[in-house]
């Protein structure tokens, strides 16, 4: 007996319900591992087995979780999961971008995404910023040759105040060949609108990470916070259904990570599926 029902967004058919689970017809949403860290240190296998389960086929990640590489690309195939983008440090994408292109490769990723500028302390400034942005197009210039994306996750220090805008407007004005993966959290969390980014740079933002904030946290320009405010998709502030909706109208986001890193998440996960498939 056929038990699917499936669902439509304007443009987008997202999930069908089977039996209790989810599972996603088209490819745009995915998960980012971080998510399932503290599960992964316990039960790899089982971890990728409840990715699986979700209906959940693209990933962002990079790392094997203590296992050989070709055992770990085995255990992907095996529950049908596909790593799209993966994750590079700063110092390698500066000092040894081979590395970052291989392990790319290796995973037969599309994109890389870099979460984090080292800074001393509280002191992220101009300075800073116009190194990183020379060391991401640089990179990024070597990467977009084996048809490669890099993508600067920003954390909310990147939209102080500079000039007429913020540092994150210099950096997007210069991206000549990196883009963005927009953690729709931390820029709330940084004091911008996350929809207003999108309108401003519709040609820069290729990924998102889909993450919503507990009604009632205040946001800083420190990139850090508790992450216990990480909540079910729609319940919190962060104006989750416009940015889908928006991205979707835009076309050129790609993929969006649902990322929750908070204790609950292996309950939020299909909560925040289910908040998806309402749309």
């Amino acid at each position: 007996m056929n038990t699917k029902k499936n669902f439509r967004i304007p443009g987008l058919l997202l999930f069908c319900c089977l039996f209790g689970t989810y599972q996603i017809i088209a490819q745009e949403v995915g998960l980012q591992l971080y998510s399932l860290r503290n599960q992964f240190k316990t039960d790899v296998e089982g971890t990728l087995k409840l990715v699986n389960e979700w209906g959940i086929t693209k990933i962002e990640g990079g790392g094997s979780y203590g296992l050989p590489m070709e055992e770990y690309k085995k255990l992907l195939k095996a529950n049908s999961l596909e790593m799209v983008s993966v994750g590079a440090g700063y110092e390698d994408l500066q000092n040894d971008v081979e590395k970052v292109v291989k392990n790319a490769k290796t995973f037969g990723a599309k994109y890389v995404m870099c979460a984090w500028i080292p800074h001393d302390g509280n002191t992220f400034d101009i300075a800073k910023t116009k190194e990183a942005t020379a060391v991401f197009n640089n990179a990024g210039k070597r990467l977009k040759e084996e048809g490669i994306t890099l993508a600067y996750h920003a954390h909310g220090y990147e939209f102080r105040p500079y000039e007429d805008g913020t540092l994150f407007d210099y950096m997007a004005k210069n991206a000549n060949d990196f883009a963005f993966e927009m953690d729709v959290y931390w820029v709330h969390h940084g004091g911008a609108d996350p929809l207003e980014i999108l309108n401003r740079y519709p040609d820069k933002v290729v990924l998102l990470h889909l993450k919503d904030m507990e009604h009632g946290v205040k946001g800083n320009d420190t990139g850090h916070e508790d992450v216990e405010t990480n909540v079910v998709l729609g319940t919190g502030q962060v104006d989750i259904a416009g940015v889908v909706k928006r991205a979707k109208e835009l076309g050129v986001v790609e993929y969006m990570f649902i990322e929750d890193e908070c204790s609950r998440v292996v309950e939020q996960v299909p909560q925040s599926l289910k908040f998806l498939e309402s749309l």
